[in-house]
């Protein structure tokens, strides 16, 4: 501060110069000094004096700081005091800088100009704000957060005009969104209020910004600093996000589609002790509570509005919201808003609303939240923005809700009303509500009960079944009835409140009953005196606050013309209007029905679903009836001035449209059905499309497995028949020889199988041939009985051993077929061995001689199983000679059978021959014997066959004298 002092002349004595000629002096100084310090310094000192002399500094400075800003960018200190000293000027941040009472006075009207002129100057040149742009790129703090807010100060003096020049410079919006991402906090939460700014009113900037991830790094801001529990800093960020929200379809889509909706969850936890909340809690759950609402606002677009109450209602949102509702110890304004928020999540979704209506209060016995919230609406004790926040409430459950609105009216009926009195039901509440002496419970209940007929026209004729009881001894009357006593008795009911109030709610409730509901309008003109009160007060001439209720009136009477069925000959369409001629005149008529859309309130009550009045006073119109006199008002003028045959031709074109209808109907629901049926076909089209795509993937996955074994089995027969010429010759020769080893042991095996079949066969034989010498040895039989057994015995052996030789054919063609395969297999491996390569020379020696040895040894070993292979073909060729032969006596057995059957049955005196016919046997046996010798079998010799027989005549004479 040397230099400054030396400007303001010092310690010295003589006057001191005023503070213009100071600035004037420094800037002299920042213009014409060459040295950095001087100019740092001057800068330096114009900061310190800017916030007292503004306007000064800002006229005769700041053409010097902006030429710094472009000049000296290389020193960081000296840009922050420029930049610092701009803020001073544009903004009227007076925190710190205490001023005289006086001085505050004479400046006020002027400082207000100040920052919108001086801000006019600074982004006249566009090339200002965008130098202002790159200096936010420094990471130096003493020059990026003078920057921030210099900036956020302009935006908030001429935001349109710096917005345009933000949004046309090269990466503006993405230089800005760099901020959030600053790990200073300071620097952070400042660039939060500089998008607060810069987001204002500007789809296309909230859109990139959105697309920057700008959700994202609000909502972990958010989470980082505790939610709803959190400082000044959630509630910045909070803000921010409602500025990219609001009214920005595409955002709100993008946040939906981003699943942030499900992040919002754990801002609405709370604990059981809700008491002692802070202000600024407060504060934050009000504005997530706003947040939740833009994004269900019945402004949005119905798709959009519907996507996000189904995406709040799958993320458990409408459950938290539901538990704060039903929390105690929840101050009013968040318990009012909550009200709100559940409101609109729920309205039109049928989803959200079936939930809503299974809700329970926490109370002993619990009740439901909509009885809960109803006990509030009719309480006069109960402030009045929580009572409209509940008809809100219960508006937005009745809202597109056939289902809702037919569970309110029947706890008015008299088979569901309850006997016992133990709970209270929504319709009795209602009915309290609509009776009691407040005159605005009046018109809240009227309103709620209208809701719960809106477009509906089966609850109308069913709520025409519902009877009060008004006094004891006095016969019940109908709730239409009750309805048109009150307002006939008018003012003569002492009641708290507007006058008027009452009985529009009570027009408001019979408009909507009657309107499209013939049955209702029957009833209503059934009462005779209904229609003289309605002329009475339509014709009458009274003050302004009567003047909507007259307009009513003649909108009710109007209603009751229009939806006439003409059953009533007293009241017939025709003499109505006579009667509205005569008593009041048609455009009188038409000028107290303009009454409604012309008063003020019809108007407020039109712009949104939500009633926001501030005074009890002023609710007198509900949204939803707007929309109904909207729609019946031209209607109803074009009605009153119709003549009678314009009426017929009306009603015959009415019964036109209604058959019309019923066709149209039929083949809805014929077109439904079959949209069911096609949809249940196109599930099973899906189905089958699902196994077949399953199916197919088996499939291929079975091929593609068929194909890997093929490949496998390729490459196993290409390593056993070819030489892999990439390796080493010395390794393929010990795989092919370990191989051929391994086959020839397999073939051994089966020679050896083979050897043991043919024993077996050898050994069968054996047994034939024995049995064929016992029956050759044996002699005939004496008599008859011994002939018939012997014949017996022969055909049996003769069927035996033809089964037997067929047998022995059958093996022997298969052991053929075997030793065929085996031949093959053996000439296979030889012809590998024969193209195995020869071995290499070199380090492997000892190696290559021991391969040697053994491929010889299994060369070796191959020879001697083609000599086995060779005697077994050999032993082969000699056992079908036998079974030929064996075949051959079994032949001349069946002959000599047949001819001792012939012998035995002529006579027993052809013993003699049968002793020639044994000779010839025994010539025969001797042949066979001798072939037998031939053939290399052993053969007894006679002796021993003669003794053997001799032994057998011995022991058969033995058996035939025990016989005889």
């Amino acid at each position: 501060m040397n230099f400054l002092r030396g400007v303001m002349g010092g310690q010295g004595a003589g006057p001191q110069p005023s503070g213009a000629e100071t600035i004037h002096k420094l800037c002299d100084r920042v213009a014409s000094s060459t040295l950095l310090e001087d100019r740092r310094d001057a800068v330096r000192a114009l900061k310190s004096l800017s916030k007292k002399y503004r306007l000064e500094v800002g006229i005769q400075a700041m053409d010097h700081l902006i030429h710094v800003l472009q000049t000296d960018r290389s020193d960081s200190e000296i840009i922050g005091y420029a930049l610092d000293t701009l803020y001073n000027i544009i903004s009227n941040d007076l925190e710190e800088e205490e001023q005289d009472d006086s001085e505050e006075e004479n400046s006020q009207k002027q400082t207000e100009d100040l920052e919108s002129q001086f801000t006019e100057i600074f982004i006249k040149q566009q090339e200002n704000v965008t130098l202002l742009l790159t200096y936010l790129e420094e990471f130096d703090f003493h020059v990026r957060r003078p920057g921030v807010k210099l900036l956020t100060a302009l935006l908030k003096q001429q935001g349109p005009q710096v917005q345009q020049v933000i949004l046309v410079s090269p990466m503006g919006v993405s230089r800005l969104m760099d901020l959030l991402a600053d790990s200073r906090e300071v620097i952070r939460n400042d660039g939060v209020l500089l998008l607060q700014q810069l987001t204002k009113s500007n789809a296309a900037i909230q859109k990139i910004v959105a697309f920057e991830n700008a959700f994202e790094r609000l909502l972990d801001i958010i989470t980082e600093e505790g939610n709803s529990d959190g400082g000044i800093v959630v509630e910045d960020c909070l803000l921010l996000l409602q500025n990219l929200l609001k009214n920005n379809n595409s955002n709100q889509n993008f946040f939906k589609e981003g699943s942030y909706i499900q992040r919002m969850k754990p801002w609405f936890e709370v604990g059981d002790d809700n008491a002692g909340w802070s202000a600024q809690k407060v504060t934050n759950l009000h504005l997530m509570l706003q947040l939740v609402r833009v994004l269900v606002s019945p402004t949005n677009p119905p798709g959009a509005a519907s996507s996000c109450q189904k995406a709040m209602f799958h993320c458990g949102l409408l459950q938290q919201l539901c538990t704060i509702l039903m929390a105690t110890g929840v101050p009013a304004d968040i318990l009012t808003e909550t009200i709100n928020t559940v409101s609109e999540v729920i309205r039109g979704c049928q989803m959200n609303q079936d939930y809503f209506a299974s809700v329970n209060a926490p109370s002993n016995p619990p009740r439901p939240a909509i009885v809960v919230l109803l006990m509030s609406m009719v309480n006069e004790r109960q402030p009045f923005v929580l009572r409209c926040a509940v008809l809100y409430c219960f508006q937005c459950f009745l809202y597109k809700n056939q289902k809702g609105q037919g569970e309110i009216v029947s706890t008015l009926l008299p088979s569901t009303i309850d006997a016992t009195g133990n709970s209270v039901s929504a319709g009795q509440l209602l009915c309290g509500g609509l009776f009691s002496t407040d005159s605005f419970s009046n018109w809240c209940a009227a309103v709620a009960l209208a809701h719960a007929l809106q477009e509906n026209a089966p609850l109308k004729e069913q709520l025409l079944r519902v009877q009060l009881a008004t006094s004891l001894g006095n016969p019940p009357v109908s709730l239409l009835q009750q309805c048109t006593n009150i307002l006939s008795q008018g003012d003569k009911i002492d009641r708290r409140g507007s006058k008027v109030q009452t009985r529009v709610g009570l027009l408001i409730l019979l408009c909507t009953w009657l309107s499209n509901c013939p049955i209702a309008v029957t009833h209503f003109l059934h009462n005779s005196a209904n229609v003289p009160f309605l002329t009475g007060q339509i014709a009458e001439n009274l003050g302004v606050e009567e003047r909507v209720v007259q307009g009513l009136c003649a909108l009710l009477l109007g209603i009751s013309i229009y939806y006439n069925d003409n059953s009533l000959e007293n009241y017939r369409k025709e003499k109505l209007k006579q009667l509205i001629e005569k008593r009041i005149g048609k455009e009188n008529f038409i000028e107290k029905l303009g009454f409604i859309s012309k008063h003020e309130l019809y108007s407020r009550a039109a712009q949104k679903p939500q009633p926001n009045f501030s005074n009890p006073d002023d609710m007198m119109f509900d949204h939803e009836f707007t929309k109904l006199v909207k729609e019946l008002e031209g209607v109803l003028t074009k009605a009153i001035y119709k003549t009678t045959e314009e009426d017929k031709k009306e009603e015959e074109v009415k019964k036109t449209l209604e058959q019309h209808d019923n066709i149209v109907t039929h083949y809805k629901s014929v077109i439904r059905v079959q949209d069911q049926e096609l949809e249940d076909l196109k599930k099973q089209v899906e189905s089958l499309k699902v196994q077949n795509e399953q199916l197919q993937a088996r499939v291929t996955q079975q091929v593609s497995q068929i194909q890997q074994h093929k490949d496998q089995y390729n490459l196993l027969k290409v390593q056993l028949g070819k030489d892999n010429q990439h390796h080493s010759s010395g390794n393929d020769v010990v795989q092919m020889n370990g191989v051929q080893s391994e086959e020839i042991s397999k073939l051994r095996e089966e020679a050896e199988e083979w050897k043991h079949k043919l024993e077996q066969l050898e050994e069968q034989l054996r047994e034939k041939d024995s049995l064929i010498e016992v029956l050759k040895s044996s002699p005939p039989a004496v008599g008859t009985s011994e002939g018939s057994s012997q014949t017996k015995t022969g055909l049996e052996v003769e069927s035996e051993l033809h089964r037997e030789a067929e047998t022995l054919r059958a093996q022997i063609h298969l052991q053929t077929t075997e030793i065929a395969l085996l031949q093959t297999e053996k000439q296979e491996l030889l012809q590998q061995m024969s193209a195995a390569p020869a071995p290499v020379p070199g380090d492997r020696g000892t190696e290559t001689a021991d391969l040697e040895g053994r491929f010889t040894a299994l060369l070796q070993e191959t020879k001697e199983l083609k000599n086995e292979i060779v005697g077994l073909a050999e032993e082969r060729t000699s056992l079908k000679q036998q079974l030929d032969s064996a075949n051959s006596t079994a032949a001349i057995l069946r002959t000599e059978k047949s001819a001792l059957q012939q012998e035995i049955a002529e006579s027993k005196k052809e013993q003699d021959d049968l002793l020639v016919l044994l000779a010839d046997q025994d010539q025969k046996i001797v042949a066979l014997k001798n072939k037998l010798k031939e053939l290399g079998e052993p053969v007894e010799d006679e002796e021993d066959t003669e003794s053997g027989d001799q032994g057998e005549e011995d022991e058969e004479d033995g058996k035939g004298e025990r016989e005889d």
